[in-house]
């Protein structure tokens, strides 16, 4: 069986993707929450709003991990 190459040359383009659509998410739920009244929904979308931040946090270091590991291979 061939196993595939571990191409990693557009993993950074793939997270800063990530992370803007994540960004552009919580933008879009803030505004969902200013329309709505009702308590549970504003909650819900608090709370996944603090788990995309979270998420933000991790993509933002994922990115760093690859910048090291990219200039590791050029050295």
């Amino acid at each position: 069986m061939k196993h595939n190459p571990d191409d990693r040359r557009d993993n950074v383009d793939k997270i800063q993707f990530n992370i803007n659509q994540t960004i552009e998410n919580m933008e879009k739920a803030k505004v969902t929450m200013d329309l709505t009244d009702d308590p549970n929904q504003k909650q819900a979308i608090k709370e996944k709003n603090r788990r995309r931040k979270d998420a933000l946090d991790v993509f933002r270091n994922e990115i760093k991990d690859e910048a090291d590991a990219q200039n590791r291979r050029c050295e």
